[in-house]
């Protein structure tokens, strides 16, 4: 090498042994491996939530349940109701509904009620099985009362009310079912 070289070689930047090019390689290696680890930990979907336990229902249960609900066709709607004197969320009405007819409390959500009972087809649908309706998760649920209607508690300044699975409206929706 001639004198030349190596002054250029020292004119470049110099590390202690702390702050070398060599000792930060791996710190810089393993905070890369920590990023890339940690965007594929973001990636992964978490596993889905539990089912609900839940005790099938017998068809005489199923028609008891849809009598009720009918029965309470026109109660006023209420955010958070779940009494007919008080009236009725969607999920409050179900609730009020399955508690009085089979002795069972569902979920109080309509998120968890999408875990209650199992799901089923909607071409299979059957009296008292749950009709959940919007995106994942369910923004909207009724009671199925057979002849493809449900029962309902739609919204504020409405009243619970029965409405066709093939209506204008409903029929557009997505829909899932679920049989407790």
């Amino acid at each position: 090498m001639t004198p030349a070289s190596d002054s250029r070689r020292d004119a470049s930047p110099s590390f202690n042994a702390t702050g070398s090019k060599r000792a930060r390689r791996p710190l810089l290696e393993s905070v890369l491996l920590c990023a890339c680890l940690l965007a594929a930990g973001c990636a992964t979907r978490p596993p889905p939530p539990p089912s609900i336990p839940y005790t099938p229902l017998s068809a005489g249960q199923s028609d008891d349940i849809a009598i009720h609900a009918m029965g309470l066709v026109g109660t006023p709607y209420r955010y958070g109701g779940n009494t007919p004197e008080g009236g009725f969320d969607c999920s409050g009405l179900i609730g009020y509904v399955y508690r009085g007819s089979v002795g069972t409390a569902p979920p109080r959500t309509v998120a968890a009620l999408s875990r209650f009972g199992q799901p089923v087809s909607a071409s299979d649908l059957r009296v008292g099985d749950l009709v959940l309706f919007g995106g994942n998760p369910p923004s909207h649920a009724g009671i199925y009362v057979g002849d493809g209607r449900f029962v309902h508690a739609p919204s504020t300044g409405g009243e619970v009310r029965l409405d066709r699975l093939d209506g204008i409206y409903w029929s557009r929706q997505r829909l899932e079912v679920r049989r407790p």
